[in-house]
């Protein structure tokens, strides 16, 4: 039997995990071969926590209580390291608690780790559920990444780690900044299933227009050389070709000049943010098993 870790962050939002852990102990009902547990990282909610009890199928259910706001990123980053630290496991899915990441694709990424066990399985986004506006500035996000990076990132949080790159990416500093990133600067073979991205089950999304710039500065910071690099190769040919284009030209190599700045600042915070949240931000562990 191959142990699976559910690793879900919460902040205040307890009435979509309710709903959320009872459609994930649905999907994974009947499904052989393997045995899960779930671990909830609460984010110092100041909302109070309800009762819950352990679902039928999970094999055990912790929650851990954080002292203080760390923020999702962080929480993942968090989870990851207690997992590779404390816990006996051979995968973890991370999956977001308000149900945009639907439960039951957690069937096709067992299923896909099930046909290649050394591999770890990312969920690719194939369509979302925002509004025109937001898909919009999304697919900007991704453009803009990719041009920056080299590097197309169409996936989330939603996936599911072997071990071995658990704890490959657990040290790294970039994680406490963006999962997706570091997945993908790290893991040299990644296998993906088709993920359509579902709607909350309770309130509006949380992800704002800064939310989402931050979260696009946050990836390209993790390839902050490959960026330094391709911006040389987009701003030289804009100086040579500036007697032509003229202000307009100087806008464009002003804002990449300032694109890159903003990446080297963001990126600048990575090492003191992992060094600030690796210490014990953990107030206790709460084993609701039994």
């Amino acid at each position: 039997m191959k142990k699976v870790i559910i690793l879900i962050p919460i902040f205040n939002d307890w009435q979509s995990f309710k709903k959320l852990i009872f459609e994930i102990d649905k999907s994974i009902d009947g499904l052989k071969g393997f045995i899960f547990d779930c671990l909830l990282i609460n984010d110092a909610s100041t909302i109070e926590q309800p009762f819950f009890k352990k679902p039928k199928n999970f094999n055990s259910f912790k929650i851990l209580n954080m002292k203080e706001n760390m923020g999702h990123a962080r929480c993942n980053a968090f989870g990851i390291r207690y997992v590779c630290k404390k816990e006996n496991f051979d995968n973890i899915i991370l999956m977001d608690g308000d149900g945009e990441d639907r439960p039951i694709e957690i069937v096709s990424l067992i299923k896909k780790i099930s046909e290649n066990p050394k591999n770890s399985v990312v969920a690719k986004r194939i369509k979302r559920s925002e509004g025109p506006f937001f898909q919009f500035l999304y697919f900007l996000h991704k453009m803009i990444t990719l041009i920056f990076t080299g590097k197309k990132i169409n996936f989330g949080n939603y996936s599911c780690l072997t071990k071995s790159d658990a704890e490959k990416i657990s040290s790294k500093a970039s994680l406490w900044s963006s999962y997706s990133g570091t997945v993908k600067k790290y893991i040299g073979n990644l296998d993906s299933i088709d993920s359509i991205r579902g709607v909350r089950y309770f309130g509006p999304s949380k992800m704002s227009l800064f939310n989402l710039i931050i979260h696009s500065f946050s990836i390209i910071a993790v390839f902050k050389y490959n960026v330094f690099l391709r911006s040389i190769f987009i701003i030289l040919p804009i100086i040579f070709f500036s007697q032509h284009l003229g202000s307009i030209s100087f806008l464009l190599v002003l804002s990449l000049i300032t694109f890159i700045i903003s990446i080297f600042l963001v990126s600048s915070r990575e090492k003191k943010e992992e060094l600030l949240n690796s210490q014990d931000n953990l107030m206790n562990v709460k084993d609701i098993t039994h």
